[in-house]
């Protein structure tokens, strides 16, 4: 009988002083080939061959190689590269004629490295060539792909449907740049621009937007403009010729980056204002929260528009009754149980949409910042220029003052939501706070109905959910930005605002786990770090402060 033969063996080649080649061959592998060959970084001898052990880990010792071989299995391909990137392991592909998945938008040269399968043995000196740097940027990229496009079956029909869509005549495409950084092109939806510098995303790599761009995109502006002519209630409309004006005759690039739009979803304080208490009697004036935000937010030297979305069932004031605002910014009143769908939109704009239209990406808006705001909200003008310049530096962000935090509650095992004091947080809501305004075109049309419709029920969370789609999309936390928490005025005469009510934060809770439900995760991330002005409450002369207001603002 002759003798029984280990069909498990190893070998080990010394390639530098922390990097080694670490072949592990084994019968049990699927598609009926060796199981995995691995490229292992770690602290070695510089002996060329090293002991083999009898078993090994084969998932340890994935997740902690820097280098996998990925040789051909039956055919050209083999499991191995997805497991591959699913461990952060750079493949070395050793399949000579292989055309990768997806190789039409994604640029897998970023991602992985070729060798040639007939010269196995040069492969020790080709890794080793490679610098730390690039070595770290290639496996940072293997976890990009492997979540954008190929951690789920859902993607990877996703991503192979785009793909075709996109080879369709007169279908938008995305440039390669999408496909391949960061958030990735699944979230990059053509439909809202066609150039890169449009989203919040690519600011680091394409620098600032240019006035040609401005330029190209003039007409499709003003095409846009002409869906609002016939809004109901739409005052100030006289806005609109100055808009048009500014976006053929101004440098739209600067105009986008260095200003921002400020929406106040308004009308829910107005009941009784109005004569004779009437449903359909307009509300006489604006309430004096309103009031003294407008002129707060108008005063800044960095706002391109105001829009107020009047969301009352009673009409809004006659404009002559609105606080008079700097020339130069246009103040736009929407009444929206009366506006009709602007042209193109896929859904309906009306009682139905409820709060969720906040977040509705109006054509007015032509600013790349939207400051979103509450009319109740308390903010100097101060506290709006310093949270737009930190917006401007994180445009991918949600940016502004209340945070609130999320956390697992073990006995009723769900998650919970708090406005407590703590070291951390992990929403900033949308009270008070910038952001992108394509996260308005994703709110709308990319999420998921079923989000919608919670919303819609219970006429609460759009900001939890607004919070749930850009750390979604980014894998980023929001940024809070000063000691403030009380941002809401206080209502006079002991009435109980809406936004505290206790049935309101209850809801809040429900949609928290709801959300976290949908998205088959909990997207939301944590984070410790407040931002605050050089020389904030330094023991220095206030005149030597550039945000003097802010010193005056209690927490």
């Amino acid at each position: 009988m002759p003798p029984r033969v280990n069909k498990t063996r190893c070998a080990s080649v010394v390639v530098g002083p922390k990097i080694c080649i670490l072949i592990v061959l084994s019968n049990r592998g699927r598609e009926g080939s060796e199981k995995g060959s691995i490229l292992q970084r770690g602290a070695l001898k510089t002996t060329l061959l090293l002991s083999c052990p009898d078993r090994y880990d084969y998932e340890a010792l994935l997740n902690n190689a820097t280098f996998c071989l990925v040789p051909r299995g039956r055919r050209l391909g083999s499991f191995r590269f997805l497991e591959a990137l699913q461990a952060g392991c750079v493949p070395v592909l050793l399949s000579n004629g292989w055309e990768l998945p997806f190789s039409d938008v994604v640029d897998w040269n970023r991602a992985v490295v070729w060798a040639d399968e007939r010269l196995l043995l040069q492969v020790p000196e080709l890794v080793r060539s490679i610098p730390a740097s690039k070595v770290l940027a290639l496996r940072q990229q293997t976890q990009i792909l492997w979540e954008r496009y190929f951690s789920s079956i859902e993607k990877i029909v996703f991503t192979t449907l785009e793909i075709v869509r996109e080879r369709i005549p007169w279908q938008p495409v995305r440039e390669g740049l999408a496909w391949n950084v960061m958030p990735g092109g699944l979230v990059t939806l053509p439909r809202f621009a066609d150039s890169s510098s449009r989203f919040p995303f690519y600011s680091e790599r394409l620098g600032g937007l240019t006035g040609g761009e401005g330029a190209a995109r003039a007409s499709a502006t003003l095409h846009g403009l002409q869906g609002l002519q016939g809004l109901q209630g739409l005052q100030g409309l006289q806005g609109l010729q100055g808009l048009q004006h500014a976006v053929v005759d101004s440098d739209s690039g600067s105009v986008e980056a260095e200003r921002f739009t400020a929406v106040i979803y308004a009308g829910q304080l107005a009941a009784g204002r109005g004569a004779g208490g009437a449903a359909q009697q307009p509300v006489t004036t604006p309430a004096p929260a309103l009031s003294r935000l407008l002129r707060n937010v108008g005063r800044s030297a960095f706002v391109d528009r105001v829009l107020v979305l009047w969301s009352g069932e009673r009409p809004p004031p006659a404009r002559s009754r609105w606080p008079s605002l700097p020339g130069h910014v246009p103040l736009t009143v929407l009444q929206l149980h009366n506006a009709p769908v602007p042209t193109g939109s896929s859904k309906t704009l009306g009682a139905g949409a409820g709060i969720s239209q906040r977040f509705y990406p109006y054509p007015l808006i032509q600013t790349a910042a939207v400051l979103s705001l509450d009319e109740d909200t308390l903010l100097t003008t101060d506290e709006v220029d310093f949270a737009f310049q930190v917006w401007k530096s994180f445009p991918d962000r949600i940016v502004g003052y209340p945070g609130r935090s999320h956390y697992w509650d073990d006995a009723k095992g769900s998650w919970g939501y708090t406005s407590k004091w703590t070291n951390d947080y992990s929403m900033v809501l949308t009270g008070a706070a910038f952001y992108h305004r394509y996260y308005n075109y994703l709110y709308w049309h990319w999420l998921s109905p079923l989000l919608h419709k919670t919303v819609e029920q219970s006429q609460n969370c759009e900001d939890i959910l607004m919070n749930f789609l850009v750390s979604h999309v980014t894998r980023r936390p929001p940024i809070k930005v000063t000691q403030r928490k009380q941002y809401k005025d206080q209502p006079a005469g002991g009435a109980r605002s809406p936004w505290n009510d206790p049935d309101h934060f209850i809801q809040r809770q429900t949609c928290l786990n709801t959300f976290a439900a949908v998205f088959g995760y909990m997207p939301l991330l944590r984070s410790n770090m407040r931002l605050d002005p050089v020389l904030f409450k330094d023991p220095v002369s206030n005149m030597r402060k550039k945000y003097r207001q802010m010193e005056l603002v209690g927490s």
